[in-house]
């Protein structure tokens, strides 16, 4: 975990708002499929935490270093648990 830090450290103020757009994008996504899978309690905590990045996201990037660090690990953290609960992703064979 030190070398993500440093390497994460090391990245530009334009990557850190990437890393972060992209963590929020896959939480709203784990919330949409919590959120079919009847788990809602998850849904509504993956869906304000990516808000919440999303708010924040110039301020992390620019100015918060330490606290970017600890909300990327907490993201990550949500990620791999629910990963971990439901390892197979719902597919949609809705036609539209």
């Amino acid at each position: 975990m030190e070398a993500e830090r440093k390497s994460i450290r090391n990245l530009s103020v334009e990557e850190h708002e990437e890393i972060f757009a992209n963590v929020a994008k896959v939480l709203e996504g784990t919330a949409r499929e919590a959120f079919a899978g009847g788990d809602g309690r998850y849904a509504a905590l993956s869906s304000n935490m990516a808000e919440a990045i999303l708010v924040h996201a110039d301020e992390l990037a620019r100015d918060q270093l330490d606290a970017a660090e600890r909300v990327l690990e907490q993201a990550a953290a949500m990620i791999s648990q629910f990963r971990a609960v439901n390892p197979y992703p719902m597919v949609s064979t809705a036609v539209h």
